[in-house]
């Protein structure tokens, strides 16, 4: 596959992702909370199974515990997002998860011991910055849906560093399948403890399911491990930050969403935050690589 190619398709991903949340608040309407999340990955599951039926007999015991631990992860991912949409915005709810790229090495510096680098450092504090824009109002308060996808970009960022774990030892494509089916199933457990499960009922929820579960979660999980393996991790990043501005676009687009001049301002931020953590912080690390590769031919 070319280069261009690849990209496209990761464009792709990230233009489904960054509609996913005008999508969830459209499925809230009709349906409760974990509902929904069990509808969409349930349905993933399903199509994703059937499409890798084959690859899926090879399944061993290690892969379905990791399987079970990120779609325990997954859910509390979604759980927080799907909570926090009652409460904010799509594009709040998109710039405050895409946070996931300055937690993830920050994360890395508390559980693995890792030294961060200066422009992470740097992406992490225009991001908090952008942050405090984004979601304090007047009188310093923050709302919970804020809140909630802040906590959402934590889970995310930890469901990273698992399945950077879980994929040296077994296989990725099972464990993303697998991580699809657990999520929904406990979500299908927690809807019949806490709400009443059912199918939607209205065409805005239907639409709202189908999108979710087919191109968010079904193709978003299945093509975005096949495309990056034709592009460089630098374009991926760049590309996946654009995420956050398709969900202020179709927030913006199809229900009038609208930022004041302090939230554009936040977002702004943010965006450049992961930009910085992101880019800046592989471009920081490469250099020594290449120096260290001249020494060695120089010996």
């Amino acid at each position: 596959m070319k280069p261009l190619k690849a990209e496209l398709m990761l464009m792709a991903v990230t233009l489904f992702w960054g509609s996913s949340y005008l999508f969830m608040k459209m499925g809230l309407g009709t349906l409760g909370e974990f509902n929904l999340i069990a509808l969409r990955f349930g349905l993933a599951f399903v199509l994703a199974a059937l499409l890798f039926r084959k690859r899926l007999r090879s399944v061993d015991a290690r892969t379905m515990k990791y399987g079970a631990l990120l779609g325990f992860l997954l859910l509390g991912v979604f759980t927080c997002i799907t909570f926090g949409l009652k409460t904010t915005t799509t594009s709040n709810a998109g710039f405050l998860v895409a946070l996931t790229v300055v937690f993830v090495p920050l994360l890395e510096v508390l559980i693995f011991k890792k030294r961060v680098a200066p422009p992470q450092i740097f992406g992490a504090t225009l991001a908090i910055c952008g942050i405090g824009l984004l979601t304090l109002n007047g009188s310093l308060q923050v709302r919970p849906g804020d809140l909630l996808c802040i906590l959402s970009a934590v889970f995310y960022a930890v469901q990273i560093l698992v399945t950077g774990r879980a994929v040296e030892s077994s296989d990725s494509l099972n464990i993303g399948i697998l991580q699809l089916g657990f999520a929904g199933g406990y979500a299908f457990i927690l809807s019949a403890i806490f709400e009443t499960p059912s199918l939607p009922s209205t065409l805005p929820g239907w639409t709202a399911i189908l999108a979710l579960g087919i191109f968010c979660s079904a193709c978003g999980f299945i093509l975005q491990p096949v495309a990056q393996k034709y592009t460089t991790p630098t374009r991926t990043g760049l590309i996946f930050a654009l995420e956050p501005v398709f969900a202020a676009f179709f927030g913006y687009w199809f229900v009038h969403e609208q930022l004041s001049l302090q939230g554009y301002a936040g977002a702004a931020l943010v965006l450049l935050g992961i930009l910085a953590s992101e880019l800046l912080g592989r471009i920081h690390i490469a250099p020594p690589a290449r120096m260290l590769k001249k020494r060695r031919a120089g010996l």
